[in-house]
């Protein structure tokens, strides 16, 4: 076979997580063997925790969500079939159960829970031997880690050090293999849990993981496509195009087609080896429950099951198949977007073949002058296809770094890479709303309110500490006024506020966050002088105008951010705009 594309440039990372199915499926399609399924382990506590979902500060709109409405019904019928379980049993449901009240989406075919994790580690041959021998090495190499920072604090030391024992860190993390790599991904995404610098270091396992051999990697596709490689492909790069923790994309030719294709292969023999790793990360989770509680107010073991659940679902890349065939639909009559179509035929849960994405990267303004593209509107239209996906689809491309986001010569936005997705509720988009409203208008009690409801802070929890923090983040960040403000400003500061206080970030947010500063960096690298709210006036006229949701409309317009908007010529050129348009 001919092996070419030595120097193929696209970079999609990994992963795999499907919500949108879910949504898509009515209640009367959730089959009653599921759900029975489900019950099994879910807690007698259920029906507390949902009846605390369905109150009116944590669902604005007065109705439960479907996902509450499934936890009430599976609970009422669970106490008897739980009075059986173990006190074990009951605790890992109610972390899950957890999980899905404070996302209020409904995920009826859950690939991970704690017992499931545990029986599949438990029912190999030799698990014990191994789980004794993977235990100790991991014990061992975070011991002595931890022993030099002990040691640096002693003896007075531990803030100079701070960048060389930061590349230890994401040293040890990638030596400890694929599950500690991703570990490494999520911890640079959570300031709740690690120190700033740390995270800064931690960013660079996005990118910089060593490939496994072409060999091995064809072998898998061969098995996956039960046929050689020359029977599908005429070509394929004889380089790896990105390699991630848990797999690694060529580029190819189709041989029926002539369409060329971003191959996607998953490591070899990795499933085993996550979940023995979960299996020791939950264990050890248990024993820091109590600090846990104290600085994040959730146990050590919710953070472990909130990672667990994603990675598992990551593994199988017949969900992020799912994912693409989602966000295909929903930007389906969006001409300023492309979503690359996905070859289901050729994929399977190692392999993913996907239409392959001949773009620019969005990092090289001066090849984007150069193709014809118009950066101001090009700006436009990413700032347009990302508010989208948070405030109308609740599905977001929770991974958009530079390598996976790409301007098409026609002024189009391309995506790659639908592992990293995640879902955002109606109630959660509304509560968000709601804070951003607060925020504007300087209701500080509200904002920490809304920290509450959004899961950020355990329910119960005093807010008044954090009152004046959020205030003085705040007045800092707008201080030269709204026009002027940006995202990495305020989440700067907010990082030293949740690292100081009891508050949790939920994985769905922190994804948030990194997705809009990941894209309000690759805007500000085609435009120094990017301001968010100046390119985001005209989708927010177009949601004033036509927005389905009239709870929606009214958190927009009886807000200040749409009192200072609305004074402002730009506003309405804007909307007038739009509304040439539609007419």
């Amino acid at each position: 076979m001919d092996l070419v594309f030595p120097n193929c440039i696209n970079a999609p990372s990994f992963p795999a997580e499907r919500h949108r199915i879910s949504l898509r499926r009515t209640r009367s399609q959730i089959s009653h063997s599921t759900v029975q399924t489900r019950n099994r382990w879910l807690p007698i506590r259920v029906s507390s925790l949902a009846a605390v979902a369905s109150t009116p500060e944590n669902s604005p709109s007065g109705t439960a969500t479907s996902g509450t409405r499934i936890s009430r019904r599976v609970a009422s019928t669970s106490e008897n079939e739980n009075k059986a379980s173990s006190e074990l049993l009951r605790k890992s449901s109610a972390a899950m159960e957890q999980l899905d009240i404070e996302r209020g989406v409904c995920l009826p075919f859950r690939k991970y829970s704690p017992e499931t994790v545990r029986n599949k580690v438990l029912e190999s041959r030799g698990a014990i031997a191994s789980l004794m021998l993977r235990g100790v090495e991991i014990v061992w190499n975070l011991g002595l880690y931890w022993s030099a920072l002990m040691y640096d604090f002693l003896v007075g030391r531990d803030e100079e050090v701070v960048p060389y024992r930061a590349r230890q860190l994401r040293n040890l993390l990638c030596d400890l293999g694929p599950s500690f790599i991703k570990a490494g991904q999520v911890l640079a995404n959570r300031p709740d849990i690690i120190r700033e610098d740390y995270m800064n270091e931690l960013c660079i396992l996005q990118d910089d993981v060593p490939p496994f051999p072409n060999q091995v990697a064809f072998k898998i596709i061969e098995e996956e496509l039960g046929q050689p490689l020359e029977a599908v492909f005429t070509k394929i790069s004889s380089q790896t195009i990105a390699a991630a923790s848990l797999g690694q994309v060529y580029r190819a030719t189709l041989r029926d087609t002539g369409e060329d294709v971003a191959i996607k292969v998953q490591r070899p023999q990795i499933e085993p080896i996550i979940y023995r790793d979960l299996f020791l990360f939950r264990t050890l989770a248990s024993f820091l429950n109590g600090i846990s509680l104290q600085k994040l107010g959730c146990n050590a073991e919710l953070i472990v099951d909130e990672f667990g659940e994603k990675l598992l679902e990551e593994l199988d890349y017949t969900l992020e198949a799912r994912n693409i065939e989602d966000f295909l639909e929903n930007f389906k009559d969006d001409p300023t977007v492309k979503i690359p179509k996905v070859y289901r035929n050729l994929s399977g849960s190692r392999v993913l073949v996907m239409e392959w994405i001949d773009g620019i990267r969005c990092t090289a303004p001066q090849a984007i002058k150069e193709a014809g593209i118009d950066v101001n509107g090009f700006l436009t239209v990413g700032v347009s296809a990302a508010l989208r996906q948070l405030l109308e689809f609740g599905l977001f491309h929770g991974d958009p770094h530079p390598g996976n986001v790409f301007a098409m010569r026609d002024g189009r936005i391309a995506y790659v890479d639908f592992g990293n997705v995640a879902v955002l509720s109606q109630q959660n988009k509304q509560i968000l709303i709601d804070a951003v409203v607060h925020a504007v208008n300087e209701d500080y009690v509200e904002m920490a309110n809304d920290f509450t409801r959004l899961g950020f802070l355990a329910s119960g929890t005093d807010v008044s500490p954090i009152i004046p923090a959020l205030e003085a983040i705040w007045q800092n960040s707008v201080g030269k006024g709204l026009s002027d403000f940006n995202f990495r400003s305020v989440t700067g500061k907010f990082n030293q506020l949740v690292y100081n206080y009891p508050i949790r970030i939920p994985e769905r947010f922190s994804l948030v966050i990194r997705s809009l500063l990941t894209q309000e960096g690759i805007c500000f690298t085609l435009k120094p002088d990017f301001k968010f709210l100046e390119v985001a006036y005209p989708y927010v006229a177009k949601r004033l105008l036509t927005d389905p949701n009239p709870a929606l409309r009214e958190r927009l317009i009886e807000s200040f951010v749409l009192n200072t908007l609305i004074t402002s010529p730009r506003f309405l050129i804007a909307t007038g705009g739009y509304m040439g348009l539609t007419c």
